[in-house]
């Protein structure tokens, strides 16, 4: 049993990285029914999602600002970066418990651009060219909001939303865009890809979405 155990031990990295290149072509999120992976389970709306690396990776800000940006994935690694560890709660009911996240402030973004007279809101879009999301200015400056470039201490993987995700770590984690390509500043709060089928705009864990699970911060 011993042996058995080293050997799983030895083997799991490499297991973990074919699940995740197989999680990563999987439409059907089938994948996600798989033991390991993290604890995560894999979702995409996009029938295929490009990769995307510090070559052909941008992040643009723009919409209500001062001045419109792009950031490249070497500006964004070069910036300030925060790390934070909070339960990640998914809204149809698995959680992966202390998630290291790490990657730049949201608010630190937008103060960058500086955000213009009569912006309320934030909207997400993504370079799977379907997923959006949205969340209110105060939400988006919370500490605890980031343009993520880390998971569990390592670069983003291309399954999990690389290279660049948003977290947004008190809400359920639809909220947390994967594979965002834009941060639009608006004057409303524009619903996301779920919202439209009936989620909650404002998807605070515990308090939303007709749940009762324990905050995550």
């Amino acid at each position: 049993m011993l042996g058995l155990g080293v050997a799983g031990v030895a083997a799991g990295p490499y297991l973990q990285r074919a699940q995740d290149a197989v999680a990563g072509k999987d439409p059907t999120g089938l994948t996600g029914l798989l033991p390991a992976g993290g604890g995560f389970r894999y979702y995409s709306v996009a029938s295929s999602v490009p990769s995307r690396g510090p070559d052909d990776y941008t992040l643009t800000v723009d919409g209500l600002v001062e001045r419109p940006m792009k950031h490249r994935l070497d500006d964004l690694r070069a910036m300030p970066q925060r790390r934070l560890v909070r339960d990640v709660q998914c809204v149809t009911g698995w959680r992966v418990p202390a998630t290291p996240f790490e990657g730049v402030p949201l608010a630190q973004l937008l103060d960058a651009a500086g955000v213009r007279p009569g912006a309320a809101a934030v909207r997400f879009g993504c370079f799977d060219g379907e997923y959006t999301e949205s969340l209110t200015l105060e939400q988006a400056r919370r500490e605890d909001v980031l343009v993520a470039l880390k998971l569990q201490d390592a670069p983003i993987s291309h399954s999990h939303g690389g290279p660049v995700r948003l977290y947004v770590a008190p809400m359920y984690f639809y909220k947390s865009a994967k594979w965002l390509s834009s941060i639009t500043v608006t004057d409303r709060v524009q619903p996301g890809y779920w919202e439209q089928y009936g989620y909650d705009v404002d998807a605070w864990v515990g308090r939303s979405n007709g749940r009762d699970d324990a905050p995550t911060a």
